[in-house]
């Protein structure tokens, strides 16, 4: 890609403001927004569902990307599509029956991701690969933002270029987890495609600033 995008993560925003944090996100030149949906079963946390995505899709047009870390994602796709989602990410460890359940997405209208946590090697999502339009690399333990990021899940980064490239494939690659200015060149230089920023979006003064630091069009 020309461009990385980057996707501010509303799991960092004060929820009383979710609409004024939205409105901050596109303010502020991003590309897309990334809402990290929690059941308290897949992760320990528990976050927001469906109907936060519909209430926050009339604040802003740019891309929802939904980040469904829940089990049994099947059970909830069709609320996300139709409260606005855009993209939807499901984790290959929740779900048995991942052809299917990217079928559904797609069925639905949406472009489907699919997302590993730091501890699942990419040859598990190997097979799918050629069907789905994103593919989420988690570089910290899913549930609870502000991590240090696990670097070495930078070389599932450059694993997945190297198959998109042989295999001659258009999926889209995401990092999600501890994504800031000290090490956003690291995940561009792998070959990310879409950036993930949570905390440090929301805690940086200058978000304009801020957002063209990790962009840096001109260091990758």
């Amino acid at each position: 890609m020309d461009k990385v995008i980057i996707a501010p993560s509303i799991l960092s925003a004060d929820f009383s403001n979710m609409g004024s944090a939205v409105r901050e996100i596109e303010n502020a030149g991003a590309d897309w927004v990334h809402a990290d949906v929690m059941d308290g079963r897949f992760v320990p946390a528990i976050t927001f569902g469906p109907k936060m995505i519909g209430d926050l899709r009339v604040f802003t047009k740019i891309p929802f990307d939904v980040h469904l870390m829940i089990e049994e994602p099947e059970k909830h796709i069709a609320a996300f599509a139709d409260a606005g989602a855009d993209y939807i990410t499901f984790h290959a460890e929740a779900s048995i029956h991942q052809h299917r359940l990217v079928q559904e997405i797609h069925n639905l209208g949406k472009k489907c991701g699919i997302s590993i946590v730091p501890s699942t090697p990419v040859s598990l999502i190997d097979c799918m690969l050629q069907f789905v339009e994103l593919v989420l690399i988690m570089t910290v333990n899913p549930g609870a933002g502000g991590q240090k990021i696990i670097m070495p899940c930078f070389e599932k980064i450059e694993t997945l270029m190297r198959i998109r490239k042989e295999r001659n494939l258009n999926f889209l690659i995401s990092v999600d987890g501890g994504i800031n200015e000290a090490n956003a060149p690291l995940a561009r230089n792998a070959g990310a495609d879409i950036l993930i920023t949570g905390s440090a979006f929301f805690n940086a003064h200058d978000k304009k600033s801020f957002l063209e630091t990790l962009r840096c069009t001109n260091c990758r």
